[in-house]
């Protein structure tokens, strides 16, 4: 299942760009985060390793998380290397505009349990993943703007 949301924000993107490689930065937009830390020598590109717990409808999800795509002041690319999902792949982008910034959360998501699973996902996952993007972009939004 693929959920998308996006947002106009009125920064240039190399204003954006640090609040989604910095951990601290990122745990304040991304609300939902508790932990986010690199877990290896490794801080940029593609190959970067990171582990981030994500508390959310009640339980404590850990995943851990590799970088396939890292574009400075465009986009960053991620997919899940182990975790409470059976998929969990996601972009973060930024495309420049007149006005500043139009930033895209992807996330293609893929629960475990069969047809269990796929249940959930239509009927709940894909909505409430989707509001909790709309609120995590606010976040990102506000920050960036400050």
């Amino acid at each position: 299942m693929r959920v998308q949301r996006s947002i106009e924000i009125a920064a240039p993107p190399e204003k954006i760009w640090p609040f989604l490689i910095e951990p601290d930065k990122i745990l304040k937009w991304f609300y939902l985060l508790r932990k986010f830390e690199y877990t290896g020598e490794q801080r940029s590109g593609a190959g970067t390793p990171f582990y981030y717990e994500e508390k959310t409808t009640g339980r404590l999800m850990k995943f851990n998380y590799v970088v396939t795509k890292w574009v400075e002041n465009e986009r960053l690319a991620f997919t899940m290397t182990s975790g409470s999902l059976k998929k969990n792949d996601q972009i973060w982008s930024i495309e420049s505009t007149p006005s500043g910034s139009r930033f895209t959360l992807i996330e293609d998501i893929e629960m475990p349990w069969g047809i269990i699973g796929k249940i959930m996902e239509t009927l709940f996952v894909g909505r409430v993943v989707g509001k909790h993007q709309e609120e995590i972009l606010a976040n990102l939004k506000s920050l960036a703007e400050a």
